[in-house]
């Protein structure tokens, strides 16, 4: 059973990687071993934790990841896919690449911002720095 890690942000982008996957179960009728993950960006540096409790910060974290998982959830709820969960916080695409090696998964499905090839290499991306740091195939969604 292939085991996909799916990188979501809420975006719309993110709802054409659930439809791709989606379809794409519809079509080769595999099993699919799904893990959804949405990487927060840590709120800025050791000021914020001097006037925000470690407790609120998570429980910001835990609440924006779910509001960005939302989408994919019921979607996916609907097509009757399992899946597992995953929030975190920190660098998108170290997390992604970290979790990818600690789960072992096959593949990334993720979204793309749609920059070309020079704003991707001027302003960087999350997808371009996940290629960089894995083995594994990836599929970008526009």
């Amino acid at each position: 059973m292939p085991k996909i890690l799916v990188a979501v942000d809420g975006s719309e982008n993110s709802a054409r990687v659930i439809d791709f996957l989606i379809a794409e179960n519809a079509l080769l009728k595999l099993p699919l071993q799904l893990h959804l993950i949405n990487v927060q960006m840590p709120l800025g540096g050791v000021n914020v934790k001097m006037f925000i409790s470690s407790d609120s910060l998570n429980q910001y974290y835990k609440e924006e990841g779910e509001k960005a998982l939302d989408a994919a959830r019921k979607r996916l709820d609907a097509a009757k896919i399992p899946y597992t969960p995953h929030i975190s916080v920190g660098d998108p695409a170290e997390v992604i690449a970290a979790y990818l090696k600690a789960e072992g998964c096959d593949r990334i499905v993720m979204g793309s911002r749609g920059l070309g090839a020079v704003s991707g290499l001027v302003l960087g991306s999350v997808a371009t720095k996940v290629l960089h740091l894995t083995q594994v195939p990836i599929t970008l969604i526009r």
